[in-house]
């Protein structure tokens, strides 16, 4: 018997299926990559031996950064410690990657620490929870790969705004300033930093940019060590050692609580739900990318594939539970998921068992985490800052087309100076209107010229002769959408000659939208005037758009032909018969 089915048979009604069965629709598409590796039978008692290997590096590399992104929020460490614990356990259990590991990430800091600032803890829980239920009804609705769709540049411009917004945030506790909540605005911030800076403990500075250059070293010499663990540990032996006077977890924060997560319902109205909306959806969408983006590399990585819309239905679940027992934001993260799959993980046992070691820290080893050094975690976020700058593509942008350059640009200043939802909103809007142009040029409808001496006309299939007086024959070339409107109507009534006849070439034609149907159906109703239209090589997609709409009735179906050459053959006989 498999090592699966023992598993399975031990859970008794308790499997995977089972736990889900209530939240996922049958016959969705939509089923955790735990429940298919289960039933494989192929998952043996060496492959779960590998999972616990891979989940117990994974946690001790999860337990700082965890700290590290909540302080950097301003929240407390242990609520960290819980947010990888729990997404650890929901989406492990639910993902649609069989590899990824999810948990807090340096692109929630910015927006987690402005909603706190503003709104409180139980602010954050109401939006957290908002997301979560916008990120499940995504994957519900099969949404995954269009979430996909954001631009390159804008998701370069946040990030690289993130990256410097987080470094920012770090700097009083790598300067050891003596301040306490510092306001999310950014010169605001970097006012109070200057203002205090005569203050700087060079024993902290120093314990922090000893940590960082270790870190860097470990990275260029020891890249199987994980960093951030090697720099918080050199940092909390370095200040135990020389017993130096620098703050600690434990002598900000008290020390950490070896208490399981509890349960917690916010105050909820109407009017923080409207007020956290926007931030919900901003969060959701961060989530959602960063997610799906881990699945992609670690598809890249080990030959796999995930479904999108059951992660995206994982990171909602697992986002509401961190909400309700005392954590923050998660999501996919790249480096835990890389450093899973380079320690051999079989399956997604190897997260579940990343968040019960983080678990163990938390209940019997809570003093030696107390013990390190808010520097040495500073330390560890400046070097993750400087990991999200991404320098080679920022590079390729600058030296690309303007409008992808100024769209990064423009969303890394709003992300900086005023908001990240900002940012992320008028990042989409601009570079879906740049985009919009971009079609829009690329598009074209033109009237097809003949010449009478070489009695041909260009892109018609007939030779030695010549259209019928009265007939003019448009081409078009693109989608027919509000874009091009204008075009379609500049080039219909220009040139000022009688026509009887208009044959409208659209083989070219991939989509109509409302508004090109509606160009088409006021084009039709003023055949009053005296003039036909037929339509050649409509294609299958805009012709059952085009019946839909009614259009094809109203136009006869003997003047819709399926080439140019009967098109032209029916203007022909329509123009003969009018004279």
């Amino acid at each position: 018997m498999s090592f699966a089915r023992i598993l399975t048979r031990a859970a008794g009604r308790l499997t995977p299926r089972s736990l889900v069965s209530s939240l996922i629709p049958e016959g969705g598409g939509l089923s955790p990559r735990l429940w298919a590796v289960l039933q494989s039978g192929f998952y043996s008692r060496a492959d779960f031996g590998k999972d616990i290997l891979a989940g117990l590096t994974v946690g001790v590399v999860a337990m700082p950064l965890a700290m590290a992104f909540a302080i950097a929020s301003g929240l407390e460490p242990i609520q960290g410690l819980f947010t990888a614990v729990i997404a650890g356990l929901v989406t492990g259990m639910l993902g649609g990657s069989r590899f990824q590991v999810s948990g807090p990430t340096g692109a929630f800091v910015v927006i987690i620490y402005g909603i706190v600032y503003r709104h409180g803890y139980d602010g954050l829980v109401i939006t957290t929870l908002l997301a979560g239920a916008i990120l499940a009804v995504a994957g519900f609705f099969q949404l995954g790969s269009i979430i996909k769709f954001i631009p390159y540049p804008v998701t370069t411009g946040f990030t690289a705004g993130i990256a410097l917004t987080i470094f920012s945030s770090q700097v009083g506790d790598f300067l050891g300033l003596p301040i306490r909540n510092a306001p999310p605005e950014f010169f605001a911030k970097w006012g109070l930093y200057l203002e205090h800076l005569g203050q700087t403990s060079w024993l902290t500075l120093g314990v922090a940019s000893a940590t960082l250059v270790l870190m860097i070293l470990v990275r260029r010499f020891c890249s199987r060590i994980p960093a951030p663990v090697a720099g918080v540990v050199f940092g909390g032996l370095l200040v135990w050692a020389l017993q130096l006077p620098v703050d600690t977890i434990a002598g900000r924060y008290g020390a950490i609580p070896s208490t399981l997560p509890v349960f917690h319902w916010p105050d909820v109205s109407w009017s923080r739900i409207q007020a956290l909306f926007p931030d919900a959806v901003t969060i959701a969408l961060l989530a959602g990318l960063e997610s799906l983006l881990t699945c992609v590399v670690a598809d890249s990585m080990t030959g796999d594939r995930h479904s999108p819309n059951m992660e995206l239905v994982a990171q909602g679940a697992g986002n509401m539970a961190c909400a309700l027992f005392g954590g923050i934001p998660s999501t996919g993260a790249i480096a835990r998921t890389a450093t899973n799959i380079s320690s051999g993980a079989r399956s997604p046992v190897s997260a579940m068992i990343h968040g019960l070691t983080v678990l163990a820290f938390v209940l019997w080893l809570s003093p030696l985490t107390s013990a390190i050094p808010l520097a040495s975690l500073a330390a560890v976020m400046v070097l993750i800052a400087w990991g999200m700058l991404e320098t080679k593509a920022i590079k390729a942008i600058l030296r690309g087309p303007k409008s992808d350059w100024s769209v990064m640009l423009l969303t890394f200043a709003l992300t900086v100076a005023v908001d990240l939802t900002v940012a992320v909103y008028v990042g989409v809007i601009l570079a879906s209107l740049l985009f919009m142009r971009r079609m829009s040029a690329m598009a074209e409808v033109h009237e097809v010229e003949c010449d009478p001496e070489s009695m041909t006309c260009e892109d018609l299939p007939l030779h030695n002769t010549l259209l019928p007086e009265g007939v003019r024959v448009f081409s078009f070339n693109g989608p027919l959408f509000f874009g091009m409107v204008d075009r379609f109507q500049n080039a219909i009534t220009g040139g000022g000659k009688p026509t009887k006849v208009y044959v409208l070439n659209m083989q070219g034609v991939g989509a109509i939208d409302a508004t090109g149907f509606h160009v088409l159906e006021a084009f039709l109703a003023h055949r009053s005037d005296g003039y036909r239209v037929v339509l050649a090589a409509v294609p299958a997609p805009a012709r059952r758009i085009l019946r839909r709409m009614g259009l094809l009735q109203s136009l006869g179906e003997d003047n819709v032909c399926h080439s140019l050459e009967a098109a032209l053959e029916r203007a022909a006989a329509l123009a003969g018969s009018s004279q």
